[in-house]
């Protein structure tokens, strides 16, 4: 059977398609080489990052327990999308089940929202230690920190958990094609043949109730701490309060930019070239887990001289 075919096969297939670069299928094994070289930096930097803050007492704080569950989120990124990238450059796997498709895209938006909590659960660290720091020890306290884990992991599973059987209960016609080497809900959904607008409501609103509270009250905190800082006396007391914010406010950017730019792209920029909404999913997904440790370890003292020991004697 032929590719064109097996794309158009549509109300028989129990499969989806995924995709690679488009127009350079014939140079896949090539792009395979940079998209390893990433995964592989990815897991290694969140795995040094989880080693260091556990077998160092002196980093078991907070500002380093929010780090770790960040270093875990961003490793549980990188290995749910692994599998079916590196299995579409290196053997042109494009095939996935349906179940599969669905608990691929449960695991990324359940990681990805989870991120966004946990870049929450940091600025509220921030906002603490700049502008209540004689009570930092007293509200940061483990068990606080180990409830807002909690809290966190369990709102993006409610609100998440929903989606694969909302998505189950379609049927699939026409070209069973995705955009991407991997499963989004705001993809999948729109090879459905039925009325997907209560996907869509509800999409919209996990966004709104997650990543937009989330980045409303980050904004918020920071302001707070802006507000605090340019109150202090000193020019060299802001400077070392304004550079601990430094490597969260880089792991900010580096997570919401290009989410929003690819929500946007999936909603509204349907004219958008194929080519820009799979370079956008690849930087969504790929991007925050490689350079998250970097950040950290060069930007944080601790971690890098930690690092430098570790890799250097």
């Amino acid at each position: 059977m032929t590719l064109r075919s097996l794309e158009n096969s549509s109300s028989t297939s129990s499969t989806f398609l995924l995709s690679g670069v488009p127009g350079l299928e014939h140079v896949h094994l090539w792009v395979s080489i940079p998209l390893c070289f990433i995964y592989l930096v990815s897991i290694l930097g969140n795995c040094t990052i989880l080693c260091i803050i556990k077998t160092e007492p002196l980093l078991h704080e907070p500002m380093y327990l929010f780090l770790s569950i960040l270093a875990l989120t961003d490793l549980g990124l990188s290995l749910c999308t692994l599998p079916t990238v590196l299995g579409i450059f290196w053997v042109g796997a494009r095939n996935i089940g349906h179940d599969a498709c669905f608990a691929q895209l449960l695991f990324i938006h359940c990681l990805s929202f989870l991120e966004s909590s946990v870049l929450l659960s940091m600025a509220f660290d921030r906002f603490v230690a700049i502008c209540r720091p004689l009570h930092y020890a007293s509200i940061l306290t483990n068990t606080v920190i180990g409830r807002m884990g909690l809290a966190s992991l369990g709102r993006s599973v409610v609100f998440i958990f929903p989606l694969p059987f909302m998505l189950k209960r379609f049927p699939y016609c026409g070209s069973p094609v995705l955009s991407h080497p991997y499963c989004l809900h705001q993809e999948v959904m729109k090879l459905a043949c039925a009325d997907i607008r209560a996907n869509s409501v509800y999409g919209l609103f996990v966004i709104v109730s997650t990543v937009g509270v989330d980045s409303l009250l980050i904004l918020l905190s920071y302001a707070l701490v802006l507000h605090t800082v340019l109150s202090i006396a000193s020019r060299a007391e802001r400077l070392k309060a304004c550079n601990t914010c430094v490597s969260h406010i880089c792991a900010v950017l580096l997570f919401y930019t290009p989410m929003i730019g690819l929500s946007v792209i999936h909603r509204f920029g349907k004219q958008a070239p194929h080519l820009v909404q799979v370079i956008m999913g690849f930087v969504y997904l790929l991007f925050p887990p490689l350079m998250n440790p970097i950040v950290y370890s060069v930007k944080t003292k601790q971690i890098r001289d930690h690092v430098t020991q570790a890799f250097c004697y």
